[in-house]
C-alpha cells in the first residue's frame, strides 16, 4: 500500500484540532513541562521554512515528554502589535486589527499544517485588551514601586511615604534620581505637586528627559534593534539622536540581580556573556575635574583605572552633556553646535562601532587637574556616550586605544604612567610615545595596588568616591505610535496619576489616521474622546477637559516588548479576569522549562522579561527568581539567492558569464523567476518588476545567468521558500525530519531542496516495514536477536539525543535502523511498534496512522517511550562462519551473550540462507558456541 501522506496528515491534524489532545492539565499530579517558542509577529508574508526550525525542535522536545509521563504545556500566541501593522495601516487606512486577524489566520494555518502540538485553547494576541489590561496593570505595579537597595527589592511607593512622614529620606537607601534631603517636618509640608514631583524620582516607571533615536518620517523613536547603519529597519528612514521627556523603567535597579542570575540559568554561554557585557558591571571610581574660570561647575567622570590620573591630558564630554553649553566659550559655539547637530544623525550603535574615524571640536573651556591643577583642553566627541558612566571621560591617551587616536589626530598630549612594580602599561593599551610620568603616590605599585591606593586618595581628598558602574540604562519606555498598549496614565497638574486599576483596560481609541499630528503629536492625540473623568471614572471627550476633574490622557503607547516580557506566565492562566495569575496555578507551573528562540533577543526581550519576573517575585506574584531555566537559540536557515548585474550608470543587464572589467550593481531577483539552474526567466521578471519591461539585457546564445549566494533567507532578498510547496509535494513529516537533519539545532546551515528527497524515501521505507505485499502485516512471534538488537540500540540513541537536542543523530539512527530492518525483512510487533512510539516526537502523523493500524485506541502521543536493555547493546561480537553441508557461504556476528537458539532464529531469516536453502529441507543445524554453524540439507 502506498504511504498517501497528504491524506494522513490531514486526517491526524483535524484529529488533534478537534480533540485538543495537546491541551496542558491546569490541575495535575503528573509532573509538569513547560516548553515555548517565542512567539511570532504576524506578518503578512506568513512562515518561510526557515521560521518553524525552532518550533520543530521545541515539539519533538515537548511530544518527547508527554510520552516520559509529564502534563505539557506547549502553548502558541502572537506579538500582535507593532510597527510594521501600523505603517500598513497609514499606507491603506485599514485599521492594524484588520491586518493582523488575516496575518493571523494565515500563520495558524501553516502552523497546524506542520503538525505541531500547540495546546491552541490558550492562545493569546497582545492586543487584545483583555490581554494588554494586564499589561497595564504590571505597568501601574511598577510606577506605585521603589526599589529598596537595603533589602535589594521592590516595594511599594506607599511604604516610602509613610517613611517620609516619620523621617524624610534622610536614612533612606534607595535607587532614584538625586533629590535634596529632607526630614520628616519638612515632607509634610510639602504641598501635594511638590510632593508627587518628589516620588517621580523613586518610581520605578518614571518620566524623564532621555536621548532616544528619533524618525521623523515615522513620527516615533525606535529602539537600538530597529535601526540599520543609522536608518530604521523598516522604510530606511534617516534616524537622529534628540533629548525627549519619555516614559522609562528603571532597569538599573535589578542590574546585579540580573548579572547574578545568569549563574542560575541553563543558557548559551555566548547569549549569558551578551548579556553579562551589556550590564557592564566595573569597579573604579567617580572623579570630579573643576571648570577654569567657573569654579561652581564640575566635570564628573566615572573610571575604572583611577591609578592613570597622572596620565590625564585632555578631557572629551558625549555631545548630549548636560554642560556644553554653559561652558563652550563664544568663539566656538559655531562649530560646537554644528558638531552637535551632525552626531545625532548617528546612532550609539554605530559611534560604539566607528574606532578609526573619531570626530569632534574644542570648545574652549579647561578643566583642572585635581591633582597637579593643569589646565586640561576639553573636547565634545560622539565616542563618548551619554548613558555610560557620566558622560564624560578623562582621555589618558598612552593607556587607552580610542583616547590615543583622538590625541594623535588633535595634536594633544600623551603621557606614559609608570607605576613601577606591575607596570600599569602591561594590562592597558601600549603608547610607543609620549612623555614619561611618574606617579607621584603611586610609585612602586603594582596595578591593583595603585587602584585601590589612588581612590583612597581621591576620596581623602574629597575630589570623588569609589563606586560600582553599570553600563545598564533605564530602558525608555514610551513610543509616539498608534499601534501598543495605552499607558493608563492620566496628567493633574502636569503630575502623572495611575488610571484606578479597576478600570482597566484603557483602550485604544478610534482615530482617523494613524500618522502623527501636524505638530509632530503621537497619532492617540487625534482621539476626539482621551480625557479623563476623575469623577466619574471614565474616558470623555477632550472638550470637557478643565484640569479639576477632568484631565489630558497619556497619548504615548508601550514599546513593542511591554506585552512579551510577561507572556508566558498568562499562558498558565489564560482566562483569568481576577488576577495576573492564579496563584495555585503559578505554584504549579512556576516558570518556562524550555525556551526556544533566537539569540538577537538577548539584550532586548529576554533582558526585559528577566526584569519584569524579577519585579513581579518581589512583589509576591511569582515564586520564581527567573522565567526561563533552559533556553536554546536555533540556527538560522540559509536561502540560494539569485542577483541580476546592472551595468554603473545604465539599465543595461549583463549575464554574469559575460561579466570581464566592467563594474557592476548586483540586485537581488526572486528565485523563482529561475529555471534550468540559474538561467534568468526574462519575461517572468518584466512581469515581476514593469519597471524593467524597457530595459536590455546583454545575453550569450540567448540566456541570461544570474548570480548566485547562500545568505540569510529573507523576503527582502527573495529568497524564501514558503513551507506549503514543500507539504504539498513531500508533506509535513518529510519537511520537519528534513530541518532537524541538516545539522545541529544551534548552528546556521543552507537549505537545499534536493536533500529533501533522501528523508522522503526514508519515510516511504519505514511505512513499507509494516506491509507484506500491499497488506498491513505484522507478526506477533518473538522477534530475532537482531532484530531487537537493532531497535535497543535505537530507542538508547534516541533517549539520549532528545534530551541534548541532537535530533539531526537521531535520524540518522533512524534510517539505520530502517535499512537494517528491511535487510532482515523484521515485520515483528515487538519491535515495530516500539520503533513508531519513538519516531512519532520527530514524524507525528505517519506514527500515528501506523500506531491506529496497529490495532490501538489512543493517541501515540502518550504512549510510554520504551525502555532499552543493556543485554542487546554489548559490544563483545563473536564472528561465526555460517556453513552449507560443510561449505562456508557467509559469516555473521554476534553478541557473545546471544544464546542457540536465537543465533538460529537470526541466520535461519537471513537473505542469504534463503538463496542457498532453495527448495530443499534442513536436516539438522550443528551449532558449536563461539565456533561454527552448519547448515545440514
Amino acid at each position: 500500500m502506498n504511504y498517501l501522506f497528504r491524506e494522513i496528515e490531514k486526517r491526524w491534524q483535524k484529529y488533534w484540532k478537534s480533540s485538543q489532545i495537546f491541551k496542558g492539565e491546569t490541575h495535575s499530579k503528573k509532573p509538569k513541562c513547560y516548553v515555548l517558542d517565542m512567539f511570532p509577529y504576524p506578518s503578512g508574508a506568513g512562515l518561510h521554512v526557515g521560521h518553524p526550525l525552532g518550533y520543530i525542535a521545541s515539539d519533538i522536545y515537548a511530544r518527547y515528554q508527554r510520552s516520559q509521563g509529564y502534563n505539557v504545556l506547549h502553548p502558541m500566541g502572537f506579538d500582535s502589535f507593532g510597527l510594521p501593522a501600523e505603517q500598513y495601516a497609514i499606507q491603506t487606512g485599514q485599521h492594524p486589527n484588520v491586518t493582523n486577524e488575516t496575518n493571523i489566520q494565515r500563520y495558524k494555518e501553516q502552523l497546524e499544517e506542520l503538525g505541531f502540538s500547540f495546546d491552541w485553547s490558550r492562545e493569546l494576541r497582545t492586543s487584545d485588551p483583555s490581554y494588554y489590561r494586564w499589561t497595564q496593570w504590571i505597568f501601574l505595579q511598577l510606577f506605585n514601586s521603589w526599589y529598596d537597595q537595603s533589602l535589594s527589592k521592590a516595594r511599594s511607593i506607599d511604604e516610602i511615604i509613610k517613611i517620609f512622614e516619620k523621617q524624610g529620606n534622610l536614612k533612606i537607601k534607595a535607587s532614584g534620581d538625586k533629590i535634596e534631603p529632607f526630614n520628616a517636618d519638612q515632607w509634610s509640608g510639602f504641598p501635594w505637586k511638590r510632593k508627587n514631583e518628589i516620588l517621580q524620582n523613586y518610581r520605578l516607571a518614571f518620566r524623564s528627559e532621555t536621548i532616544v533615536n528619533w524618525c521623523p518620517a515615522l513620527g516615533t523613536i525606535l529602539s537600538n534593534d530597529e535601526i540599520k547603519e543609522g536608518k530604521s529597519e523598516r522604510g530606511g528612514h534617516t534616524v537622529y539622536q534628540k533629548k525627549m521627556t519619555q516614559w522609562s523603567m528603571r532597569i538599573t535597579t535589578y542590574a546585579e540581580r540580573l548579572l547574578k542570575g545568569l549563574d542560575q540559568i541553563q543558557w548559551p554561554e555566548a547569549l549569558k556573556e551578551t548579556q553579562r557585557n551589556w550590564i557592564g558591571k566595573s569597579f573604579g571610581a567617580k572623579i570630579s575635574f573643576s571648570i577654569l574660570d567657573k569654579p561652581s561647575l564640575n566635570i564628573e567622570v566615572f573610571t575604572t583605572r583611577p591609578d592613570t590620573i597622572f596620565g590625564v591630558s585632555f578631557m572629551v564630554l558625549a555631545p548630549e552633556h548636560s554642560l556644553i553649553g554653559e561652558i563652550s566659550t563664544s568663539e566656538e559655539k559655531k562649530s560646537v553646535e554644528e558638531y552637535l547637530q551632525a552626531s545625532k544623525k548617528r546612532s550609539e550603535r554605530e559611534r560604539l562601532a566607528d574606532t578609526k574615524s573619531l570626530s569632534g571640536v574644542f570648545i574652549g573651556a579647561y578643566a583642572l587637574h585635581p591633582f597637579t591643577k593643569e589646565k586640561l583642553p576639553v573636547y565634545v566627541s560622539d565616542y563618548i556616550l551619554a548613558g555610560y558612566g557620566t558622560g564624560a571621560v578623562m582621555a589618558v591617551p598612552a593607556h587607552d586605544e580610542r583616547d590615543h587616536r583622538f590625541a594623535k589626530k588633535f595634536e594633544l598630549k600623551i603621557k606614559r604612567v609608570i607605576h613601577g612594580g606591575d607596570d600599569v602599561q602591561k594590562q592597558a593599551y601600549e603608547a610607543k610615545e609620549g612623555q614619561c610620568i611618574h606617579s607621584d603616590f603611586l610609585n612602586g605599585l603594582n596595578v591593583k595596588e595603585a587602584i585601590l591606593k589612588a581612590i583612597e586618595k581621591i576620596e581623602e581628598k574629597k575630589l570623588g568616591q569609589r563606586m560600582i558602574n553599570y553600563r545598564l540604562r533605564d530602558a525608555v519606555f514610551s513610543r509616539q505610535r498608534y499601534w501598543g498598549e495605552p499607558i493608563p496614565i492620566y496628567y493633574k497638574k502636569g503630575i502623572a496619576l495611575g488610571i484606578p486599576q479597576e478600570n482597566l483596560p484603557l483602550c485604544l481609541p478610534d482615530i482617523d489616521k494613524y500618522l502623527p499630528t501636524e505638530k509632530g503629536e503621537p497619532p492617540l492625540q487625534r482621539a476626539a474622546y482621551w480625557a479623563w473623568d476623575e469623577k466619574g471614572q471614565k474616558i470623555v471627550s477632550n472638550e470637557l477637559i478643565d484640569d479639576k476633574n477632568v484631565f489630558p490622557l497619556e497619548t504615548s503607547t508601550m514599546p513593542g516588548w511591554a506585552g512579551s516580557s510577561w507572556y508566558f506566565l498568562r499562558y498558565m492562566d489564560p482566562e483569568n479576569k481576577d488576577a495576573l495569575i492564579n496563584s495555585k496555578v503559578e505554584a504549579y507551573w512556576q516558570n518556562v522549562d524550555l525556551y526556544v528562540g533566537g539569540s538577537e533577543h538577548a539584550t532586548g526581550h529576554l533582558l526585559y522579561s528577566r526584569f519584569w519576573h524579577k519585579f513581579l517575585k518581589d512583589q509576591g506574584y511569582v515564586s520564581t527568581e527567573e522565567p526561563f531555566k533552559k533556553l536554546i537559540n536555533q540556527g538560522m536557515i540559509l536561502g540560494d539567492s539569485a542577483f541580476i548585474a546592472r551595468l554603473e550608470k545604465s539599465q543595461d543587464f549583463i549575464s554574469v558569464d559575460l561579466i570581464k572589467d566592467q563594474k557592476t550593481q548586483q540586485i537581488h531577483v526572486d528565485i523563482h523567476l529561475l529555471k534550468n539552474g540559474n538561467e534568468l526567466d526574462i519575461e517572468k521578471l518584466k512581469e515581476w518588476r514593469p519597471e524593467y519591461a524597457q530595459a536590455k539585457f546583454i545575453m550569450k546564445d540567448g540566456k541570461f545567468f544570474c548570480k548566485r549566494k547562500v545568505e540569510k533567507m529573507s523576503k527582502s532578498k527573495y529568497n524564501v521558500i514558503n513551507p506549503d510547496e514543500i507539504c504539498k509535494q513531500y508533506g509535513a513529516d518529510t519537511l520537519r525530519m528534513y530541518e532537524m537533519f541538516l545539522g545541529p539545532i544551534d548552528q546556521t546551515k543552507p537549505w537545499n531542496i534536493r536533500g529533501i528527497s533522501g528523508i522522503h524515501q526514508f519515510l516511504r521505507k519505514f511505512w513499507r516495514l509494516f506491509y507484506t505485499k500491499e497488506r498491513f502485516y505484522v507478526e506477533s512471534t518473538p522477534p530475532s536477536y537482531e532484530a531487537l538488537k537493532i531497535l535497543h540500540r535505537t530507542v538508547k540513541k534516541i533517549k539520549e539525543d532528545i534530551p541534548r537536542f541532537s535530533f539531526n543523530t537521531s535520524i540518522s539512527a533512524f534510517m539505520i535502523a530502517v535499512n537494517e530492518l528491511n535487510a532482515i525483512k523484521c515485520n515483528n510487533r515487538e519491535v515495530l511498534e516500539p520503533l513508531v512510539i519513538i519516531i512519532a516526537p520527530f514524524a507525528p502523523h505517519i506514527a500515528e496512522e501506523l500506531w491506529m493500524r496497529l490495532g490501538h485506541k489512543n493517541s501515540v502521543s502518550f504512549a510510554p517511550i520504551p525502555e532499552y536493555n543493556e543485554r542487546y547493546l554489548m559490544e563483545e561480537m563473536i564472528e561465526y562462519p555460517i556453513m552449507f553441508n560443510g561449505k562456508l557461504r557467509f559469516k555473521m556476528n554476534f553478541p557473545s551473550e546471544i544464546d542457540e537458539e536465537n543465533i538460529k532464529k537470526t541466520i535461519l531469516k537471513h537473505p542469504q540462507t534463503e538463496k542457498y536453502l532453495g527448495k530443499r529441507n534442513i536436516i539438522k543445524i550443528i551449532f558449536i558456541s563461539k565456533k561454527i554453524v552448519n547448515i545440514v540439507l
